[in-house]
């Protein structure tokens, strides 16, 4: 039986860890869109660093859970509760610290529970629709046409 719960616990971990990556390669993929569909740098910075944050915050919430799982494979013992706990600590404080950061607000304060998952979701449905209007404008002009 602790075997099966510290695969899954190796599985949430490769889960969030994944999670980051992707989200950093959508983040990038995201960013780099921006100036293509003439919205400017900073609109590429901020979708840069939305995404990115919220990918952030989606992996380190599941690290927390595969924390969580590993401590029913651990044997009790004080050092190691102590040890989970900090590790916990130290993900809970970089997730809100990385909600605040994108958000603007406290996580409480917010009026809709948004998690790092719906807000990575809502960037990609933002790129669509500004890829929908861009298609639906036609090409840019050129500015250096006479």
């Amino acid at each position: 039986m602790e075997a099966v719960f510290t695969a899954v616990a190796v599985g949430f971990e490769a889960v969030g860890a994944a999670a980051m990556i992707v989200g950093f390669v959508v983040a990038l993929v995201l960013g780099a869109r921006s100036p293509a569909r003439h919205e400017g740098g900073q609109a590429a910075f901020t979708t840069l660093r939305t995404t990115l944050g919220a990918a952030i915050l989606l992996g380190l919430e599941v690290l927390v859970a595969a924390d969580l799982i590993r401590t029913i494979t651990s044997k009790p013992s004080l050092e190691d509760a102590a040890i989970l706990g900090m590790i916990v600590l130290i993900r809970t404080i970089l997730s809100v610290s990385i909600q605040i950061e994108i958000e603007g607000t406290l996580p409480w304060r917010r009026a809709l529970l948004r998690s790092g998952g719906q807000m990575v979701g809502d960037a990609l449905a933002r790129d669509r629709a500004a890829q929908q209007a861009s298609r639906a404008a036609g090409p840019a002009p050129d500015p250096r046409a006479p």
